[in-house]
């Protein structure tokens, strides 16, 4: 509650100051550092395909915002490290190479990726960390609250099994990758809302958040527990719920225990609507990568107002202390909510959920 009310009071300070015309991060060059207007470079690294997210929206809306902010005089230089943290250290590397202004930084490896931080600092390139908090010395943190997202499908799964009557019941956790510092907040908040009010049967933690390893770690539990003993599945994602969901038709289930997300992927608001997965967690990707943008503006025009406005919390990774922050907060997206999340916010049209395959299913709920 702490973490969302800071992050509602950080939202609501920007609004405030915009409308003031303080926030305007296209003003005049006496806003400005003397050294850089818009015609700035942004350097995006983003950690994997695997989850449609970062193709689909936080690169799309990043560039936007940023041409928006600079008149169509600023730039994102984007690279895409498809889950290698080899590669992302050679993109980093390149970036560094190619003197881009600002460096927007998803890791793939927060750990191995500070060594890549410190060149950048010493360049004289700001990093703001996106999305999952690499170490390193880092200038800015923008993600979601990430043991909240974990509460939240906790909290729902604990519901859609009988709000913890039953303790015996067993479920399966399917936690994220092991070298994602978001995977251990998602699973400490998880586990907050789930110990004592069910029994984990079988834990894991998913090399590289891949659904198939996710579907090869879920027939091992099957394997483990028996199918027609697991009450309900703990998934840190859509993606692996996909895995999950795969390995349990294989095992012959018709109707799916609940299981849960998290990113609103497409295919699994479908499955939502199908009955085949319970929950996902909507986070606005729109808010976190518009903020995101405004931040590296900010930053490297030296608009400090608009810089500790929009960073009002403080985080520690393993490496460095009192990092400014935002925490952008969470919801669940269930059945009953889709209308209020991704059709409200544009994510998806009516028509791309409602496809043939689940247009009965659609009706059912009144999405009509």
């Amino acid at each position: 509650m702490r973490r969302t009310a800071i992050a509602l009071a950080a939202s609501t300070m920007t609004l405030s100051l915009a409308s003031c015309g303080v926030l305007n991060a296209s003003g005049d060059a006496s806003d400005a550092s003397p050294t850089k207007g818009n015609d700035i470079t942004l350097g995006l690294l983003l950690p994997e395909k695997a989850n449609s997210r970062y193709e689909s929206f936080d690169y799309p809306i990043i560039k936007k915002k940023v041409e928006s902010l600079t008149r169509n005089r600023g730039k994102v230089e984007y690279a895409n490290a498809e889950a290698s943290a080899d590669k992302q250290a050679s993109q980093l590397q390149q970036m560094i190479d190619d003197r881009v202004d600002v460096i927007l930084l998803d890791a793939v490896d927060a750990h191995t990726i500070a060594s890549g931080v410190k060149k950048a600092k010493e360049a004289g390139i700001p990093v703001i960390a996106y999305d999952r908090l690499a170490e390193g010395p880092i200038d800015a943190y923008i993600s979601f609250d990430n043991s909240l997202v974990g509460e939240v499908q906790g909290r729902s799964l604990v519901e859609a099994l009988g709000n913890g009557e039953d303790t015996s019941k067993k479920i399966v956790m399917m936690n994220g990758s092991p070298t994602d510092p978001n995977a251990k907040q998602f699973k400490a908040g998880a586990l907050d809302e789930l110990t004592g009010k069910v029994t984990i049967a079988e834990s894991f933690d998913t090399k590289d958040w891949k659904p198939e390893n996710a579907e090869a770690n879920m027939e091992q539990a099957i394997d483990a527990i028996g199918v027609d003993n697991i009450a309900g599945v703990y998934s840190a994602n859509d993606g692996m719920a996909g895995g999950i969901v795969a390995a349990l038709k294989d095992a012959g289930v018709t109707e799916m225990p609940p299981i849960t997300g998290q990113d609103a992927e497409l295919a699994a608001v479908q499955r939502i609507i199908g009955g085949e997965q319970f929950m996902s967690v909507y986070k606005s990707y729109p808010q976190e990568a518009e903020a995101a943008a405004e931040m590296a503006v900010a930053k490297i025009q030296g608009k400090d107002i608009q810089f500790d406005a929009l960073t009002r919390d403080k985080v520690d990774s393993p490496t460095d202390k009192d990092i400014p922050a935002q925490l952008v907060a969470v919801v669940a997206l269930t059945k009953n909510t889709i209308k209020d999340t991704v059709l409200a916010d544009d994510i998806y049209q009516l028509s791309d959920i409602c496809t043939s395959k689940y247009k009965a299913a659609c009706d059912e709920i009144g999405l009509k």
